[in-house]
C-alpha cells in the first residue's frame, strides 16, 4: 500500500518549537532549567522528535507520565534522564531500573514496593518524591514526609533526587491559591533540609507556572503547553511571545450542491436555507476533531472561512463553502493553522468546543501522519 499521498497531515514546525523553549528560558531565574513534559506523545506533537530537537536545543531532561512512553524513548535511543509523572507499581519496577526511568514517588506504598525492588541494584536507585500540597491528587502529606524522612529514614536503596509538586491554579485570576501551595511546599523543604538529606533538583511549576510565579523556580521548571505555542494565562498576565507548532490540513474529496430545505448529516441538524455549496472533508471524531464542533467553527479553505456544516461525523465533516465560489475538490483544508491573512488555532478550536488547547492538540489521532519541519 502506497502512502505518497496522505491527504490529511499534522505538520511539525520544529524551528518554533526552539523558539518557545528560547522565549520561556528568557524568564526563568539564574540556575533554574527546563524540564521538557512530552507526555502525550508530546501533546500530539510526536515525542520522539520533539525530544531529539529539545534535546539539540539543550533541554537535559525530559518528563513523562508512563514507564511506557520512557521506554518507548529510550528503545529510540533517547539517553537523557526520564521522570516519570504518573504513578509507577511494583510490576513496572523492573521496567524502571532496566531503562534508567526516574520516577515520581507520591504514595508510600509504592515507595516501600520500589524500595524492595532496588535492593538488589548494588547502588541505590534515584526517585523524586512528589508532595501534595492541593492539587487533590498524588502525592505524600506532609506528615508523610516528616514519618518518611525523620524517623523512618529514607530506605538505603533509594537516593532522593527531588522534590516536586503540582500547582493546580497557575492560570487561575486569583494568585492566592499558588501562594498558598507554595507555602505549603517550602515547608515540605525544610522537613528536607531538618533530615539532613540533600536533594538537588526541586520543581513546581508548570509552563504558566513559570511565567507567573518566579519564586516557584527553584532547581527546575516543568514546561508543557507553552513549547507547543499554547498559554492559559489570564489576561491580566503578559505570555511570553509564543509561535504554535502543529497545523493540521486536510484536502477537500467531494463537492455538492443542495437545495434550499436540504439537510446535511446526521440527525438533520443543519438545513440549507438558500442553495448552499457543501465540502466534504476526510477527518472525523476518530481522528480527534471532535464532534463538539458539529455545527460550530470553521476551517480554512483559499484563505478563507468555511463554517462547519452538520454534525461530525466519525470520518468526515462537512463545511459550507457558498461564499468561495472557487473551492475546488482536493483543496487544501486548514483546520488548524495559516492560510493566506486567515488563522485558525488550537485555542480557537478549544473556545467552540467549550475545552482547552490542551485536549485539542492531544486528541488529534495518531493515525494522522506527522509531518516535521524546520521554518
Amino acid at each position: 500500500m502506497t502512502q505518497d499521498f496522505l491527504p490529511t497531515v499534522a505538520t511539525i514546525d520544529l524551528t518554533a518549537l526552539a523558539h518557545n523553549l528560547a522565549q520561556v528560558r528568557r524568564i526563568l531565574s539564574p540556575g533554574c532549567d527546563v524540564m521538557a513534559v512530552v507526555k502525550a506523545d508530546a501533546y500530539g506533537h510526536g515525542a520522539l522528535e520533539t525530544s531529539q530537537t529539545l534535546i539539540r536545543h539543550g533541554v537535559a531532561r525530559l518528563a513523562v507520565f508512563s514507564p511506557a512512553e520512557g521506554i518507548t524513548l529510550r528503545q529510540a535511543g533517547i539517553a537523557v534522564p526520564i521522570l516519570v509523572l504518573g504513578p509507577t507499581f511494583r510490576e513496572q519496577c523492573s521496567d524502571l531500573f532496566t531503562y534508567r526511568l526516574t520516577p515520581a514517588v507520591s504514595d508510600l506504598s509504592a515507595l516501600s514496593a520500589l524500595a524492595d525492588a532496588a535492593g538488589s541494584l548494588g547502588t541505590p536507585y534515584p526517585i523524586h518524591l512528589k508532595i501534595e500540597t492541593g492539587m487533590g491528587r498524588l502525592g505524600l502529606t506532609q506528615q508523610e514526609l516528616e514519618t518518611l524522612l525523620v524517623i523512618q529514614g529514607l530506605p538505603p536503596s533509594l537516593r532522593l533526587e527531588g522534590l516536586m509538586t503540582h500547582l493546580a491554579d497557575t492560570d487561575g485570576t486569583d494568585p492566592d491559591t499558588t501562594k498558598q501551595q507554595l507555602t505549603r511546599f517550602n515547608k515540605a523543604l525544610t522537613v528536607v533540609q531538618k533530615s539532613g538529606v540533600h536533594v538537588p533538583l526541586i520543581h513546581a511549576s508548570n509552563s504558566c507556572g513559570a511565567v507567573r510565579f518566579p519564586s516557584a523556580h527553584f532547581s527546575l521548571v516543568r514546561l508543557g503547553i507553552m513549547l507547543y505555542g499554547y498559554h492559559t494565562l489570564p489576561d491580566t498576565v503578559q505570555a511570553p511571545e509564543l509561535k504554535p507548532v502543529l497545523s493540521l490540513t486536510t484536502r477537500i474529496s467531494q463537492l455538492r450542491t443542495i437545495p434550499p430545505g436540504e439537510t446535511v448529516s446526521y440527525n438533520r441538524t443543519f438545513t440549507a436555507k438558500h442553495s448552499t455549496r457543501i465540502a466534504v472533508l476526510p477527518i472525523g471524531y476518530a481522528d480527534g476533531f471532535t464532534r463538539r464542533l458539529s455545527n460550530r467553527g470553521a476551517v480554512l479553505i483559499r484563505g478563507q472561512r468555511a463554517p462547519i456544516a452538520g454534525v461530525v461525523c466519525m470520518d468526515m465533516v462537512m463545511v459550507d463553502v457558498t461564499g468561495i465560489p472557487s473551492a475546488a475538490v482536493g483543496d487544501d483544508a486548514v483546520l488548524i493553522g495559516r492560510q493566506g491573512d486567515e488563522e485558525i488555532t488550537a485555542s480557537d478550536i478549544a473556545q467552540w468546543a467549550n475545552t482547552i488547547s490542551y485536549e485539542v492538540l492531544c486528541a488529534i489521532g495518531s493515525q494522522i501522519p506527522r509531518r516535521y519541519v524546520s521554518s
